[in-house]
């Protein structure tokens, strides 16, 4: 599904105009972006969490060359599902 496609979805099933929907489902994206980069983490009750990983930097090989690389520590987002979204999904 894609953004589009879920956003005429939501609108339906909620009565609300499509425009609506696309301007709330952005907001809460940009929300989510500027917490997860001021290193805070968002809990949604029943769907999961958002969080930074921090990954320690460490030794790598390229494939290619198998030349020896050094890869550095690094941010990441992480989404980790809540108890009630995993049994909806099993």
């Amino acid at each position: 599904m894609k953004k589009q496609d879920f956003i005429k979805a939501v609108a339906t099933k909620a009565g609300l105009s499509q425009d609506a929907v696309s301007k709330a489902l952005n907001t809460m994206i940009d929300v989510i972006m500027a917490e997860l980069k001021k290193g805070n983490e968002i809990n949604i009750t029943g769907f999961g969490a958002f969080k930074v990983s921090t990954r320690a930097a460490r030794n790598g090989v390229n494939p290619r060359t198998k030349a020896k690389i050094s890869i550095p520590a690094m941010k990441s987002p992480v989404f980790r599902a809540g108890k009630t979204l995993k049994e909806v999904v099993r």
